[in-house]
C-alpha cells in the first residue's frame, strides 16, 4: 500500500447486494479518501464510484434449476472475477452476499494471499449448516448482519462481527404520508396495495403473473382499490410492460423501493427476500410470495432447517406474516389473505405491533459505517 492508492475489490451479484456494496464503498472512502475500488455489481456500485469490470445485471437467479440454466453465463464471470483478484492483487476483497459465487471467488483469492471480507453471512445455520467450516478456510472476517448469527461463528473460531442490518435506520420516508399521497396522485378514498414481484427477471417471470391475477382479483371485490408496482433499477421496463399490457389493471409503477410511496400503502404483496424487510420497516402488513421450480423447491427443502422464508418471521421466531409458497401461491390464496388485513381491524393491528417489534430490535446502528470501520482496519493490515 506504500506504493500505491489501497485497492478494494468488491463482488455482488444481485440488486439487493449492490445497493449495499456502494453504501459501503461511499462510507469507506470517508475513512480512507484516497481508496479505489473494482469488481462486479451494477448502477449503484458503478454511481459510488466503483470501477464495473464485470456487469452483475443479469446473473441474479434464484433456484438451483435456474442457476443450472444460466450456468455457462456465471461460470464466465467468476473465472474472469478470479483473474481480476489474482491479477490486480486488491488489498481486500469484500464479497457480499452471492453466496456460491461469492465462495468460489473467496476461495481462489485467498489462494492466491488476498485478504477476504465477507458481509452479508451466508444462511448456513438456516441450511447446509456443516459448511460453516468451509467458509472458516476461506476468509478472513464475516461480517454479520443479525445478532443471532455470531455465537454460531464463534463456535467455530471463525473471526465475527455483528455491524448490525444495512437496512437498519434506512428505511424512512423523506415525507409526511398526505404529503406523499398527492406527491404520486393516490386517492384517499380507496386502499392502496403495493406490488413487490423482486429484482430478478426469473421472479417476475414466474411470481409477477399470480401477483397481478391476485390484483385482479382484489379488482372485483374491493371497491376502489389502487395498485402501485415498485419496480427494481435491476428489472427493465419492456420485461415489466410485456406483463402488464396484458392485464389492464390500473397499476401506477414506481422505481426502486421508494419509502415515501411504500408509507402509504395499506398492505403489500411481496416476493419473498429483502423486500419482505423493508416492507416490515415500514410497518405495513403483508403477505410473502414464493414458488420455485418444483425441482429447485425439492432439493431446498431437503437442506433447509428452518420452518420460515420470509425474513420478518425468521427474525420474529414465528409466523407472524403469511408465507404462501409453491402450491398455496395462487391468486385466490393471496387476494384472502389481503382482503382480511384490510377488513379485520384487529388482525391487522397485531401485524403491525409484531412488525413495530423487529423494527426495534434491528435498531438504527449505521450498518454501512460500521462494515467501512471493519473494513478500513483490514487494509490497514495489509
Amino acid at each position: 500500500m506504500a506504493d500505491r492508492s489501497p485497492l478494494v475489490m468488491l463482488s455482488a451479484g444481485e440488486a439487493s447486494g449492490d445497493l449495499h456494496a456502494a453504501n459501503l464503498f461511499r462510507e469507506l472512502k470517508k475513512l480512507v479518501p484516497e481508496l479505489r475500488g473494482i469488481g462486479m455489481g451494477g448502477i449503484k456500485m458503478r454511481e459510488a464510484g466503483i470501477e464495473i469490470r464485470c456487469d452483475s445485471t443479469h446473473l441474479a437467479v434464484i433456484g438451483l434449476a435456474e442457476v443450472a440454466k444460466h450456468y455457462g453465463e456465471i461460470r464466465q464471470a467468476l473465472r474472469s472475477m478470479e483473474r481480476m483478484a489474482c491479477e490486480e492483487t486488491p488489498d481486500l476483497l469484500i464479497c457480499v452476499d452471492y453466496k456460491e459465487f461469492n465462495f468460489r471467488l473467496a476461495r481462489k483469492a485467498r489462494a492466491c494471499g488476498i485478504k477476504v471480507l465477507f458481509y452479508v453471512s451466508p444462511q448456513v445455520w438456516a441450511w447446509r449448516p456443516g459448511r460453516v467450516k468451509s467458509y472458516g478456510r476461506i476468509i478472513d472476517h464475516m461480517a454479520v448482519i443479525f445478532p443471532f448469527e455470531v455465537p454460531f461463528y464463534e463456535r467455530y473460531k471463525i473471526p465475527v462481527t455483528y455491524v448490525g442490518h444495512p437496512l437498519a435506520g434506512k428505511v424512512k420516508p423523506s415525507m409526511g404520508k398526505a404529503e406523499a399521497m398527492a406527491k404520486f396522485g393516490f386517492a384517499d378514498k380507496g386502499p392502496l396495495i403495493g406490488l413487490l414481484p423482486g429484482s430478478r427477471a426469473n421472479e417476475i417471470n414466474r411470481l409477477l403473473p399470480v401477483i397481478l391475477d391476485a390484483a385482479g382479483r382484489l379488482a372485483q371485490e374491493v371497491a376502489e382499490v389502487q395498485f402501485v408496482l415498485f419496480r427494481a433499477s435491476s428489472i427493465s421496463d419492456q420485461l415489466l410492460e410485456s406483463h402488464l399490457d396484458l392485464r389492464g389493471l390500473p397499476i401506477r409503477v414506481i422505481e426502486g423501493q421508494d419509502y415515501d410511496a411504500l408509507q402509504c400503502c395499506d398492505a403489500v404483496i411481496t416476493v419473498s427476500g429483502t423486500a419482505t424487510l423493508e416492507v416490515a420497516l415500514s410497518g405495513v402488513p403483508m403477505a410473502i410470495v414464493y414458488r420455485l421450480t418444483p425441482l429447485s423447491y425439492w432439493l431446498g427443502r431437503l437442506l433447509v432447517r428452518i420452518p420460515y422464508i420470509g425474513l420478518p418471521n425468521i427474525l420474529a421466531g414465528r409466523h407472524i406474516v403469511r408465507e404462501f409458497i409453491q402450491q398455496d401461491a395462487t391468486a385466490d390464496n393471496i387476494a384472502g389473505e389481503i382482503v382480511r388485513i384490510l377488513r379485520d381491524r384487529d388482525y391487522a393491528e397485531a401485524m403491525r405491533r409484531a412488525l413495530a417489534r423487529i423494527k426495534e430490535d434491528l435498531g438504527e446502528e449505521n450498518g454501512a459505517g460500521k462494515l467501512a470501520e471493519l473494513a478500513a482496519g483490514m487494509l490497514k493490515q495489509s
